[in-house]
């Protein structure tokens, strides 16, 4: 029973959105990890000592630390998931620059169809 519920947790990760979400959190709470331990070293305006100062300051780091944490973790998320549409657009090797090895980035669509023809149309005004 143990063994089934611990491979069923380990199941989601075979999902691939839920494998990118998890891989760019992880990167975003190492540079939240290393912002922190950076501010720490190189002491800047005195936070260091601020913070050292303080009866508790294991609260003080923690809490800067999960404010870290929230801001990095979901900037990489959302940048994985934003960076997603740009892969779509490009198309699996048709067209000008498709495939995944295009210099272009973004989700920007550079080549159009032939097809794509614009037309006027008439709206009513209310």
């Amino acid at each position: 029973m143990l063994r089934t519920t611990a491979f069923s947790r380990m199941a989601i990760f075979r999902v691939p959105l839920f494998r990118l979400l998890a891989i760019n959190l992880a990167a975003g709470t190492a540079a939240a990890l290393l912002l922190l331990c950076g501010l720490l070293a190189l002491n800047p305006h005195g936070l260091r000592d601020l913070i050292l100062a303080d009866r508790s300051p294991a609260t003080a780091i923690g809490l800067l630390l999960f404010g870290l944490f929230i801001t990095f973790g979901s900037t990489a998320m959302g940048t994985a998931i934003m960076a997603l549409g740009g892969l779509a657009d490009r198309g699996a090797g048709t067209g000008r620059g498709g495939g995944r090895g295009g210099g272009e980035g973004g989700g920007r669509r550079t080549d159009t169809p032939a097809d794509d023809k614009r037309a006027a149309v008439r709206v009513r005004a209310r």
